[in-house]
C-alpha cells in the first residue's frame, strides 16, 4: 500500500498505543502461567504472532474489548502440532525459541524472509549449553530453527552486544526449570532497558530475577500469576516518539501536540523527551497524568548513544534532517540487524527526499543544515519504523512524499496514519 503525506502542520490530543514490548512478554509470561487477563494489550502484526505461539504450546488467547484472556500451559509447553510461523516478529522467534528448548519433542520455528535473515546463533548455542537441542536447518544461524530437548536450567555463557532479546528468552524459561538458569555475560549488553523490561513484566507476574556480578540469574521451580489474575500494559514510547516528532517538527503556530498514555515504565525508549527537549523544543511531561506537550521549535543537531534505544534511530534520524547543524546517531551497528537494516535504510530514503547523509558501520550523521527536503517517492523496506519516521520527514517536506509499503505499520502501531489524520493531515492511500 502506497501512503502520500503532504506538507502539513498538525495540532491536537492523541493516544499512544499500548506497547508492544511488555504486550509481547506478557502474552507469554500468561502462557507460562495457568490463567491471566491482560489489559489494555497492544493488538498487532508482531503480538499477534506471539498469541499464535502461545495456543501452539497448549494454551489459548481469547481477544475482547481491551483485554486479552489467556490459558496458559502451565509451564511446560506441549510439542506444537505444526511449524510455528512467527512472521515478521524477531521478538516472538527468540521469546518462544527459549520456550520451545523446555518441550520433550522437537519445535520448528520460521517466518518470512527478513525475519529468517536475522541471527539467532548466540541463543541456540546457549540452548545447547543447557543440554537442549537447537538447530539451524541451514546452519547458518538463521531461522528455520529446531528446538527441543526438556532442558532443566544451568549456567550459560553468552554474548550481550547482539540482542537483548536472548537474554530475556532465557530469563523467561528459566523460571519454569528445575534448576533456573544462569546467565553469564560475555561482553556490554546492548539494548539493556529492554531487559529491565522484562523483569519489571516479569515482577508483575510474581516472578523473581536477581542481578548478579557477570549477568543475571533466575532462580527456577518459580510459577507465573499476577497480582489479582491481571496485568496492565503501558503505553509505547517507541510508537510516541513519531507523535512527539511530528509535534517537533510540524505543529501549527500557536499549538501543538499532546501524547496521551506516557505514564514512566522501563522503557528506555522514553528517552525520546530528553532527545527532542535537548534539539530545543519545549517539552512538557507530566508524569502524574501521563501526558507529553510538544510545540513546534527551531530544532539544533545533537549526539546520541543508541546503544541502549535502537528502535529511536529512525526517528532521530528525520528529526536531524529538518534541525540545524549535524545530528549524530553513534553505537548503532546494532539497529542493522532489525526487520532491515536501519541504518542504510534511512540513510538512503532521507536522501531520496534531499537530506545530506553520512553513513558508517556504526554511525549516521544526518547534516540538517545542508538538508532542504522535497517531497518524493521512498520506500519503507517492509518495515513499520522506517515508514513512519519517512511519514514525519514528509510533514515537512515540500510537497507530497510517497511511502511504499504503509501497510507495515500493522506491526506496531496500526492506527498510525489515522492518527496523523487526527492531527489534520490529509493521508491518502493507493494500492
Amino acid at each position: 500500500m502506497d501512503v502520500t503525506i503532504p506538507e502539513s502542520r498538525v495540532a491536537g490530543r492523541v493516544r499512544a498505543p499500548p506497547s508492544k514490548s511488555y504486550t509481547h512478554r506478557a502474552i507469554l509470561a500468561a502462557g507460562y502461567g495457568d490463567e491471566a487477563t491482560i489489559t489494555d494489550p497492544l493488538v498487532s502484526a508482531d503480538t499477534r504472532a506471539t498469541m499464535r505461539a502461545v495456543a501452539a504450546f497448549g494454551g489459548s488467547v481469547d481477544r475482547g474489548d481491551d483485554r486479552l484472556s489467556v490459558s496458559g500451559f502451565d509451564g511446560r509447553p506441549d510439542v506444537p502440532g505444526d511449524v510455528i510461523d512467527c512472521a515478521n516478529s524477531g521478538t516472538t522467534t527468540r521469546l518462544v525459541t527459549a520456550c520451545g528448548a523446555l518441550a520433550d519433542g522437537l519445535c520448528v520455528f520460521t517466518g518470512d524472509e527478513s525475519l529468517r535473515s536475522r541471527p539467532q546463533g548466540p541463543l541456540l548455542d546457549a540452548i545447547d549449553q543447557l543440554s537442549g537441542r537447537a538447530e539451524s536447518t541451514r546452519g547458518n544461524g538463521q531461522a528455520p530453527l529446531v528446538v527441543g530437548g526438556g532442558i532443566g536450567g544451568g549456567t550459560v555463557s553468552i554474548p550481550g552486544d547482539v540482542s537483548s532479546q536472548y537474554i530475556t528468552a532465557l530469563l523467561m524459561a528459566g523460571a519454569v526449570t528445575d534448576e533456573g538458569i544462569e546467565i553469564e555475560l560475555e561482553t556490554e549488553l546492548k539494548s539493556a532497558p529492554y531487559v529491565d523490561i522484562t523483569i519489571e513484566v516479569l515482577d508483575g507476574f510474581g516472578v523473581v530475577v536477581e542481578r548478579t556480578a557477570d549477568g543475571f540469574s533466575v532462580p527456577g521451580g518459580q510459577s507465573y500469576h499476577p497480582a489479582g489474575g491481571e496485568y496492565a500494559v503501558p503505553g509505547d514510547f517507541s510508537s510516541m516518539s513519531y507523535l512527539l516528532a511530528a509535534g517537533a517538527v510540524a505543529a501549527a503556530d500557536g499549538d501543538s501536540v499532546v501524547v496521551e498514555g506516557a505514564r514512566p515504565s522501563a522503557q528506555g525508549d522514553s528517552a525520546i523527551v530528553d532527545i527532542i527537549d535537548s534539539m530545543g523544543a519545549s517539552v512538557e511531561w507530566d508524569r502524574t497524568a501521563g501526558e507529553i506537550t510538544v510545540p513546534r521549535a527551531s530544532l539544533s543537531g545533537t549526539v546520541v548513544d543508541v546503544g541502549d534505544t535502537p528502535d529511536l534511530l529512525p526517528t532521530i534520524a528525520a528529526l536531524g534532517a529538518v534541525a540545524d547543524g549535524d545530528t549524530v546517531i553513534e553505537n548503532c551497528e546494532h539497529v542493522r540487524y532489525k526487520e532491515t537494516d536501519r541504518v542504510a535504510a534511512m540513510a538512503e530514503e532521507l536522501a531520496n527526499l534531499g537530506a545530506s547523509v553520512t553513513e558508517k558501520q556504526d554511525r549516521l550523521t544526518v547534516h540538517g543544515s545542508e538538508s532542504d527536503l522535497e517531497g518524493a517517492r521512498v520506500d519503507g523496506r517492509h518495515d513499520h519504523r522506517i515508514v513512519m519516521s519517512l511519514a514525519v520527514a514528509g510533514l515537512v517536506a515540500d510537497g507530497e512524499t510517497t511511502i511504499a509499503g504503509g501497510e507495515h505499520v500493522d506491526v506496531s502501531f496500526p492506527d498510525f496514519f489515522d492518527t496523523l489524520g487526527s492531527l489534520g493531515v490529509t493521508v491518502s492511500t493507493s494500492g
